[in-house]
C-alpha cells in the first residue's frame, strides 16, 4: 500500500495568490525613494503586513516607525498600503515631511465613499476588525459618523441616529462570506441599508478566497503562507476551513511546516496572502517536495491582470 500512497501525494497551488497590485505597488515604492534619496527612508507602521518584506526593507534602509514622531523633521516619509486618518497627514505637512503616500488605491475609494456619506449626515457603519491599521484610517475620516461593526456578532451593539440614513462600508481584506452574513444581520435590523456604491472588499481579498475554496474542497490540508497581523492570509485560513479542508495553517515561511501535519495526507493546498513575495511559497513547495510532494498542479481560479500607478510623488518627472 505504501507505494500506492506514494504516488497520490500531490500540491494543489492556488493562482491567483501572492502579491495583490497595491503591496506590489507600496513595496516597490519604498525601493525607489531608497534609490532615488538613499537611505534612511523613513515608513509609517509596517509598509504591508509581512515580516520578510519589512526585514528586507530595513537591511536596504528603510525605517520603519509606529508614529511620525519618531521621524526627523523634513525627512523622506512613505504611508503604508493600509491608509491613515486625515491628521497623520496634517501632522506630516506640520512637520515637513516630504510624504511618499504608498495607500493603496482601493482602500482611498474607502475613504472617500466615507467622506461623502459623512457629509451627507448618514451613520457609517464600518465593517472590519478593531484595531485594524486599515480601519484606524477610515474611521478617521468621520470618527463622530463612524461605528465599527465587528462581524455579525457586532450587529447587536449597533445604534444609529436615522434608521432610513445608514450605510455600511468595509475594510478591504474581509472574508466575503462572514461580511455577507454581517450585512445581512443589519439589514434585518435596518431596512433601508444603504450598500456601498461598489463592493469594498478588494479583487485581490476576493480572488484568493475564490482560489483556495476551490483547492480546499480537495485537499485534507492547507498551507497559507503569510504573517499574523496579515488579516487576508488570517482569513484565507479561515475560508479554507470553512471549506472543507480537514486542516489549514498560516506559516509565515517554511520553517514553520510541523512534518507531523503531513501524517496521513495524500493532497496539500498551497496559497499565500497578498502581500507575500512568491520566493516564500516556492520554499514552502521545496519543504513539501523533500516530503514527498512533488507532484504540484496549478489550479486558476480567476485571471487577474490589475496594476496600479506609482504614487504620485514618485511618477517621472517629479
Amino acid at each position: 500500500m505504501g507505494d500506492m500512497a506514494e504516488s497520490l501525494r500531490r500540491v494543489l497551488l492556488a493562482k491567483p495568490r501572492g502579491y495583490c497590485a497595491g503591496v506590489d505597488r507600496a513595496v516597490q515604492a519604498v525601493e525607489t525613494a531608497l534609490e532615488r534619496y538613499g537611505a534612511p527612508v523613513y515608513v509609517r507602521r509596517q509598509i504591508v503586513h509581512n515580516t520578510y518584506v519589512v526585514s528586507e526593507l530595513e537591511r536596504r534602509g528603510a525605517v520603519f516607525v509606529a508614529e511620525l514622531d519618531e521621524v526627523p523633521a523634513g525627512a523622506v516619509t512613505v504611508f503604508s498600503a493600509h491608509g491613515i486618518a486625515p491628521e497623520v497627514r496634517e501632522q506630516a505637512q506640520r512637520r515637513e515631511l516630504r510624504v511618499i503616500d504608498a495607500t493603496c488605491p482601493l482602500v482611498t475609494k474607502v475613504h472617500s465613499e466615507a467622506r461623502r456619506f459623512a457629509t451627507k449626515d448618514y451613520d457609517i457603519l464600518l465593517i472590519g476588525h478593531a484595531g485594524h491599521e486599515e480601519v484606524v484610517g477610515t474611521a478617521g475620516e468621520a470618527p463622530e459618523r463612524i461605528q465599527l461593526v465587528d462581524g455579525p456578532e457586532g450587529v447587536g451593539g449597533v445604534q444609529v441616529r436615522d434608521p432610513s440614513r445608514v450605510v455600511w462600508l468595509s475594510q478591504t481584506t474581509l472574508s466575503v462570506d462572514e461580511t455577507i452574513e454581517t450585512v445581512q444581520a443589519l439589514r434585518a435590523k435596518y431596512p433601508a441599508l444603504l450598500d456601498p456604491p461598489s463592493d469594498d472588499i478588494c479583487y485581490a481579498t476576493q480572488n484568493r478566497q475564490a482560489a483556495v475554496k476551490q483547492i480546499a474542497k480537495q485537499a485534507e490540508l492547507v498551507l497559507v503562507v503569510g504573517s499574523p497581523n496579515s488579516s487576508n492570509s488570517v482569513r484565507l485560513v479561515e475560508v479554507a476551513r470553512d471549506a472543507g479542508a480537514a486542516a489549514a495553517y498560516l506559516v509565515d515561511d517554511a520553517s514553520e511546516i510541523d512534518p507531523g501535519w503531513l501524517d496521513g495526507v495524500s493532497t496539500v493546498g498551497v496559497t499565500s496572502g497578498a502581500s507575500v513575495p512568491e520566493n516564500l511559497v516556492a520554499d514552502v513547495l521545496s519543504v513539501l517536495a523533500e516530503n514527498g510532494f512533488g507532484a504540484v498542479e496549478e489550479v486558476e481560479a480567476v485571471e487577474e491582470r490589475v496594476s496600479f500607478a506609482p504614487p504620485r510623488e514618485l511618477r517621472a518627472g517629479r
